[in-house]
């Protein structure tokens, strides 16, 4: 089951983005994790924005897999990037304040079985489309798009 799953998720993201009805859009990034990495922080910064938080993910699944009762090793290593723009936070909530689900907004490096993906989570129609806009811009360029 793991191999079909990684077998379909190489396909849709060979083909740039995800296949639709995804909710995430993935890229391939051609090199390794920390060159990924590097890549997302510098192009979420040269636009003017801060990176609050970096979620280490894969290092705590890796953690605590034998806690929770499993072997499996899902990532080599997973980082999610998480941040923010103030104006388009704004024009956002301003048109629906329940958009604050929405913040802050996310961009993944997940290195898995040597193939590093890039992406984002889908938003939802109307004012989060420019975020969406904005976190596609940022990943294209991070992966050389």
């Amino acid at each position: 089951m793991k191999k079909l799953f990684i077998a379909l998720l190489a396909f849709s993201v060979m083909n740039g983005a995800a296949m639709a009805g995804q909710d995430s859009v993935n890229y391939v990034f051609d090199g390794d994790f920390d060159d990924a990495t590097f890549s997302v922080e510098s192009a979420i910064l040269d636009r003017g924005l801060v990176v609050d938080y970096v979620s280490h993910v894969g290092e705590m699944l890796n953690r605590t897999g034998q806690d929770v009762g499993s072997d499996i090793r899902i990532f080599d290593a997973a980082d999610t990037f998480l941040f923010c723009s103030a104006v388009l936070s704004r024009k956002m909530m301003e048109a629906d304040p329940l958009n604050i689900a929405h913040c802050p907004y996310g961009i993944f490096v997940a290195d898995m079985a040597g193939e590093v993906i890039v992406g984002y989570r889908r938003y939802p129609g109307g004012s989060m489309q420019e975020v969406q806009a904005l976190l596609d811009k940022i990943v294209r360029e991070a992966v050389g798009q």
